[in-house]
């Protein structure tokens, strides 16, 4: 039997959807006019895109590709999920994307920095340093030398009380939660192999 919602529900429900439809194409025509392909500004967005992920492709340790790229792939996931949380809710705007249809300027918290930590995280295996010590170093770049540079060329704005302290905890709880679950699956990893070396010792 099919159930059915409540009428009050389902015109509140198709009222949402249809604001949305608008409020979706009003950003399309604000992207045509001001952040479309006749703009420097779009081309920068598409070069924060793009060249992180050549200069990766090039420089990444292929020996340690897994661990890299997991933990580098939890920073995008994060940093994609506190975007889109802190543009909904009007903490951050973007006046230039390079895509207009996601809600987020892809590219700079999405590529940009987590190839930055993917580098630096490499960097501090390779060289046997101290992760937290070095990620605290990045985390301070990133949060009050790279962010006001674009904030003071209009890629990005904090609104609504949110400043660079607040940037500076965000990326903090994201790479402290990126490197518990890259931890966490290190872990299973190696007791998975620990258990098929005993079985391959007993069979």
């Amino acid at each position: 039997m099919k159930v059915k919602l409540p009428q009050d529900q389902l015109d509140r429900l198709h009222e949402l959807k249809e604001n949305q439809e608008d409020f979706a194409k009003d950003w399309l025509d604000y992207w045509y006019q001001y952040s479309s392909f006749d703009t420097w500004q779009f081309w920068v967005c598409v070069g924060v895109i793009l060249i992180p992920l050549i200069v990766l492709y090039f420089l990444i340790d292929k020996k340690r590709i897994f661990l890299l790229g997991f933990f580098g792939f939890n920073i995008h996931v994060w940093m994609v999920y506190s975007d889109s949380i802190g543009s909904r809710y009007n903490f951050f705007e973007y006046p230039y994307k390079a895509i207009p249809f996601l809600p987020i300027q892809l590219g700079i918290d999405t590529s940009l920095v987590p190839v930055l930590f993917i580098l630096v995280y490499q960097w501090i295996l390779n060289h046997k340093k101290n992760f937290y010590l070095y990620m605290f170093g990045l985390i301070i770049f990133l949060s009050f030398i790279m962010k006001p540079i674009l904030v003071a060329h209009h890629f990005m704005h904090l609104k609504n009380g949110a400043n660079y302290f607040y940037l500076f905890l965000l990326y903090v709880v994201v790479v402290l939660l990126s490197k518990a679950i890259t931890n966490v699956f290190l872990h299973l990893h190696s007791k998975a192999k620990e258990n098929d070396s005993l079985l391959e010792k007993h069979s």
